[in-house]
């Protein structure tokens, strides 16, 4: 089932990432010849219109292939080709990929947020001793109502502002059967690490939550919104992880390839309808973004040889682009096999499967 679901969830971000190209062409007047989820030998196909659609054998990508855009192939219609035309307009053509990426993941989780996640309420299950919290006389079953003015809907918000809060006195407005009480609560610094492998300081008061959960929903503009603050998070993280990993501060193992995406989704489709569309989001939105770094034959390539040929005001040669786009094409097999490796040592120690 594994290869149903990851299948599934590949071809519909290629779709998406390859339909921005498609619209982009047809928006810009350019002929698009070839339309194709996946690359290789082809499956299926049928011809609409001046556009072949193709299903074709390797499912781990697609093309746009678009009138001109090959400098060796003799163009007669300037005005549909696409290396005739204007920069902006090539440059738009080429982002739209990456673009519809991010906005199909806003999209996913819009859609979630208006649907429903579940989230821990803000009961205290269990109180630690000794600890700020029962020095401060908190108790088994209080809910947690305020903290420092700010309303608390579910366990997660309470818990950042202790976390950010280390070593500052905090008040808790906490309901006790039918009893509104207020509590000063000082969190106690203690290290620890970050995602990254870094050592950070937060707060803890010395509290767990009862395991009681409710749907969390939001009508359709606080849904937009959480969409989009969410997708914004994982953009910064996304490149921040790409930063670290130059950095060394996290080691290469993080990366992952098709065997990874198979074995998450499998799980994650296990774990119901909200974990796969997160999942899918995710994937969608790192699609669109490692899609735009520069990198010679990827969409982000493009836009920088774009780039120099607008401050030129000429094409850059063939030669030149010819040879950027083997250093490219080298750089992205040798990360698509160090992602197969790190795969395969995931498959061979299970311990290191990242949690979905």
């Amino acid at each position: 089932m594994s290869i149903i679901y990851a299948i599934l969830l590949l071809g519909f971000l290629i779709f998406i990432h390859e339909l921005g190209h498609f619209l982009a062409a047809k928006i810009c007047k350019v002929r698009v010849l070839k339309f194709s989820i996946g690359f290789g030998p082809k499956l299926i196909g049928k011809k609409i219109g001046e556009t072949e659609y193709l299903l074709s054998a390797v499912p781990l990508g697609g093309y746009v292939k678009m009138y001109g855009e090959d400098a060796q192939t003799e163009v007669l219609e300037k005005e549909r080709s696409f290396r005739h035309q204007p920069v902006y307009k090539r440059a738009i053509i080429v982002v739209a990929g990456p673009i519809f990426n991010i906005v199909g993941a806003i999209l996913i989780f819009w859609s979630i947020y208006i649907y429903g996640i579940p989230v821990l309420k803000p009961i205290i299950g269990e109180v630690l001793l000794p600890s700020p919290a029962s020095t401060a006389g908190v108790k088994k079953g209080d809910v947690v109502l305020e903290v420092e003015n700010r309303k608390i809907t579910n366990w997660f918000e309470m818990a950042e502002v202790i976390q950010k809060n280390p070593g500052k006195s905090l008040n808790f407005l906490i309901k006790r059967d039918n009893e509104i009480l207020s509590l000063n609560i000082t969190p106690q610094p203690k290290e620890t690490k970050n995602i990254f492998g870094e050592k950070i300081t937060v707060g803890q008061i010395g509290i767990k939550p009862k395991e009681e959960f409710f749907i969390q929903r939001y009508n359709l503009f606080e849904a937009l919104n959480k969409s989009i603050q969410k997708c914004y998070e994982i953009v910064a993280l996304t490149y921040l992880t790409i930063v670290k990993i130059f950095q060394r501060v996290v080691s290469t193992e993080v990366i992952g390839g098709p065997i990874l995406i198979f074995q998450v989704a499998e799980k994650t489709a296990q774990q119901g309808v909200v974990n796969f569309l997160s999942f899918a989001a995710i994937i969608s939105i790192n699609l669109g973004i490692l899609n735009l770094l520069p990198i010679p034959v990827l969409d982000g390539g493009h836009l920088l040889f774009f780039l120099i040929e607008a401050i030129r005001r000429k094409p850059l040669s063939e030669r030149f682009i010819y040879i950027s786009q083997k250093i490219g094409i080298a750089f992205i097999v040798a990360l698509m096999i160090l992602a197969f490796y790190n795969d395969i040592l995931r498959i061979l120690n299970p311990s290191k499967m990242p949690k979905p």
